[in-house]
């Protein structure tokens, strides 16, 4: 064989070992990425707002006509006038009269307001609130690896499989 054949031969060999030496050395490089230890789905709570509309039964006072009992306090004071009238005599048949009067205006007035409170209406009103409903979804993953013989914990949008890539001790989360 020839000398300049054997000599590029090795030559060769020798360049090709080392280009496939650090190609490998490279491919096992762990220095990049970290073991992963465990992986659990991260789970956040999602409110989800809705109306909830129902009808009530609401009892009312009627709007009155008399607010101040001004008819119902007349016609007690003229019946209880009336009344008092009927006792005694003399000047003690006037101070009846006038405490007649007094005491009819008084009891008509409460007679009136009385019969106002029960005057009422009922009608169906819609009433309507918010609510939330909760519900757990997926939020990623929790993921626990082993980087200089400490285990830390790092939340990544995706499953990042046996081993997590690494620059700098710190995962890279795209």
């Amino acid at each position: 064989m020839n000398r300049q054949f054997m000599i590029g031969s090795i030559i060769g060999a020798v360049a090709v070992t080392a280009v496939g030496a650090i190609a490998g050395y490279r491919i096992l490089d762990l220095g990049d990425s970290a073991a992963v230890l465990a992986v659990e789905p991260a789970m956040k709570t999602v409110s989800t707002p809705r109306e909830v509309c129902h009808d009530k039964l609401v009892t009312q006072q009627k709007p009155v006509k008399d607010p101040h009992q001004v008819t119902g306090t007349i016609a007690g004071a003229v019946i209880g006038g009336a009344l008092g009238s009927q006792v005694g005599g003399g000047s003690g048949k006037d101070i009846a009269t006038v405490g007649g009067a007094v005491a009819g205006g008084y009891a008509g007035n409460k007679v009136q307001e009385k019969i106002q409170e029960g005057n009422t209406e009922q009608h169906s009103q819609r009433i309507c609130e918010t609510v939330y409903d909760t519900t757990k979804v997926q939020d990623g993953y929790e993921v626990t690896y082993k980087f200089d013989g400490e285990e830390r914990v790092v939340h990544m949008d995706q499953h990042p499989g046996a081993r997590i890539s690494l620059e700098n001790g710190e995962p890279i989360l795209n």
